[in-house]
């Protein structure tokens, strides 16, 4: 695995100033495979976020659920090894093209988007309980 910067700290805090943080402070994210072009997760960051990944080139997030800056492949050895960011009109949403480890899905697929709309007709979402 080979992570690179995208750029020093001081530069990194100057590009994460200028976005636009809406909702409850954080940006939302598209995660790309950089070979594929397969949309691999949505994804929100905070600016802490946004500045770790541009000074080491990993992807870290901001975890809704846990309330805590999170970097992706910690835990599970999936890491996204980032390539290019594109940032949408608004500066409000980036598209991160990565260099995906392993699996993006927390349930073991490549990609979070696997199930068709349909599929929510016949019942219980995968991996939800009760």
């Amino acid at each position: 695995m080979k992570a690179k910067p995208l750029m020093e700290a001081s530069k990194a805090r100057d590009v994460a100033e200028r976005l636009n943080y809406r909702l409850n402070g954080l940006l939302t994210v598209v995660v790309q495979d950089i070979l594929t072009g397969e949309v691999l997760m949505v994804a929100h960051a905070s600016r802490e976020a946004v500045e770790k990944t541009l000074t080491t080139g990993l992807m870290h997030y901001w975890s809704t659920s846990r309330r805590k800056l999170w970097l992706k492949g910690e835990t599970s050895g999936n890491y996204q090894l980032v390539r290019e960011i594109l940032v949408d009109c608004d500066g409000d949403a980036i598209l991160a093209k990565v260099q995906q480890i392993g699996v993006a899905c927390h349930l073991g697929r490549k990609s979070c988007f696997h199930r068709r709309l349909e599929e929510l007709a016949g019942g219980k979402l995968e991996g939800e309980a009760g």
